[in-house]
């Protein structure tokens, strides 16, 4: 049997494709639990230091499968909210841990980033977006809202009006717009993304592992936590740094080499 999701690790650097390009790599229940199952194992193998999110084939992700919203609109009448509401926690579980991974994460957007697909893109750290890629929140054409944390992303990479008026439209926004208005970190050609993204997440990994997942949960944060709290966050952090390997290795290092 196929695997919806393919997981292959590149010198330290983990790449998650989704593989469903017959369907634009649509999320359905099946792949979502595959997703799930490959952040949970990238999370916990020290091996990898960063992760590539990416589409198979000309795609990145059309969003959830339209046959699933067909099987809802089809549930009686009196399940349809609570079937909704557990589905949309699976949805959130796979989103929360793409996001809070404990290290660099970049989505290489090969194509169409739509709906809950560009959702995604926006839960990883960076946006890597081939000169094909095309972002849509594409929600509002379908009566719905961002429900994969979108209007929680978007906001902190265009600022809310911008925000707004992708999300109020659901607009496509090209890789030149995109990089103009902070939706995506770097534009590349189809031939060279995933190469660029792989070949930059091995850069943003390279550090202590323990500073970098560290220093990334006090960021994700910063911008919901008053000043003193960052800073506590910031002292807990650093008195955990104090007691790694890595960090006696490098004063060591430094000391053997200046002499001091």
């Amino acid at each position: 049997m196929t695997a919806l999701v393919e997981l292959t690790v590149d010198n330290t650097v983990a790449i998650i494709a989704l593989n469903r390009p017959e369907v634009r790599n649509a999320i359905n229940d099946a792949l979502r639990a595959e997703l799930v199952a490959a952040l949970e194992r990238v999370a916990t193998d020290a091996a990898v230091r960063a992760v590539v999110l990416t589409g198979k084939g000309k795609v990145f992700c059309s969003g959830g499968d339209i046959s699933g919203m067909k099987e809802r609109l089809n549930a009686p009448a009196g399940e349809v909210a609570f079937n909704g509401w557990r589905r949309q926690g699976q949805t959130h579980k796979s989103v929360a841990l793409l996001h809070g991974l404990p290290k660099p994460v970049i989505a290489a957007v090969n194509g169409a980033a739509a709906g809950l697909g560009c959702d995604m893109a926006l839960a990883c750290d960076f946006i890597v977006a081939s000169e094909q890629a095309m972002f849509t929140m594409s929600f509002i054409k379908r009566g719905l809202v961002s429900d994969g944390g979108g209007m929680y992303f978007l906001p902190r990479r265009v600022g809310l009006p911008r925000a707004k008026e992708l999300i109020f439209t659901g607009r496509s926004v090209d890789a030149k717009e995109a990089l103009a208005i902070g939706l995506a970190d770097r534009v590349a050609s189809a031939e060279t993304m995933l190469a660029d993204a792989v070949g930059w997440a091995r850069e943003l990994g390279q550090g202590s592992s323990a500073a970098i997942a560290l220093s990334k949960a006090i960021l994700d944060r910063s911008f919901e936590s008053p000043e003193e709290q960052v800073f506590a966050l910031g002292r807990e952090a650093q008195a955990v740094c104090y007691t790694t390997a890595e960090h006696w290795d490098a004063v060591a290092a430094f000391l053997n080499k200046t002499g001091r």
